[in-house]
């Protein structure tokens, strides 16, 4: 049997908004007999799990990959993507979210879609919600082709970094001054007064705190037991140099 228009509408809306994963919503249809179709205009999900993802530990910046992803930098970016709305229980369907709630078809491109949502426009889009001039920008300074989840995490960290914000990134704090550097680039973002630097809904500084310190320690539990996996007897892995010159970057990784 095929499911009321509004059990399919409901199932659907939970799965897109990253409430429910398709799985379970597809266990559900399937024990009640109902069939949920996916309508042409909603991307395939990928849960990725990129928001767990680190980069490995002999990695170095590179000209296709200049920031290495430490569990520092993924834990800012995964809160960047909280307080957008873009969180997506971390599920790479984040990566898709144009201003509004809408779902990119393609990662080609940055959709250049102007969106009017209750009295706000906006062309932002992705897990950052990058405008299109920024994108452009983005792109100029890093050389960056598409606009697929690992350059979209590029690009992010540029943007943070031109903030002047990455050495507190790499901290591994997350404090009101960062919260305030970052405010200009993302209107989600608390100024030092605790309101948006645009004059937009905002995010409280307590709940990024709680937010950042979760996953922050989720993420270096994830880099310990990498570290652990590598050093275990009989794993060649182990036996690589884990850094590579010049020195700097080595205390960059090994965070």
């Amino acid at each position: 049997m095929i499911a009321p228009a509004s059990t399919v509408y409901r199932l659907l809306s939970a799965v897109a908004a990253g409430f429910l994963p398709f799985s379970i919503a597809a266990g559900a249809a399937q024990a009640t007999n109902t069939h949920i179709p996916l309508p042409p205009s909603l991307p395939s999900l990928e849960l990725t799990a990129r928001s767990q993802s680190l980069s490995n530990p002999e990695q170095v910046p590179s000209a296709a990959l200049p920031y290495v992803i430490t569990p520092e930098r993924r834990a800012l970016l995964n809160t960047i993507r909280f307080a957008e709305g873009t969180w997506k229980n971390g599920h790479d369907l984040g990566y898709r979210v144009m201003f509004g709630g809408g779902l990119m078809a393609s990662l080609d491109r940055h959709p250049n879609r102007v969106i009017y949502s209750s009295r706000y426009a906006s062309a932002a889009a992705g897990a950052y919600q990058f405008m299109p001039f920024t994108w452009d920008m983005v792109t100029r300074s890093l050389g960056l082709r598409g606009f697929g989840p690992e350059v979209q995490d590029q690009g992010a960290l540029f943007l943070v970094q031109r903030r002047k914000a990455l050495g507190l990134t790499d901290s591994g704090f997350m404090t009101p001054l960062l919260a305030a550097k970052l405010a200009p680039e993302w209107a989600s973002f608390p100024t030092l007064s605790g309101r948006s630097y645009y004059g937009q809904p905002v995010k409280r500084f307590s709940s990024l705190l709680g937010f950042y310190k979760f996953n922050l320690a989720q993420l270096r539990s994830i880099r310990d037991q990498r570290r652990q996996d590598l050093a275990a007897p009989g794993n060649d892995a182990a036996r690589r140099p884990v850094c590579k010159p010049p020195t700097i970057l080595c205390s960059i990784q090994s965070r």
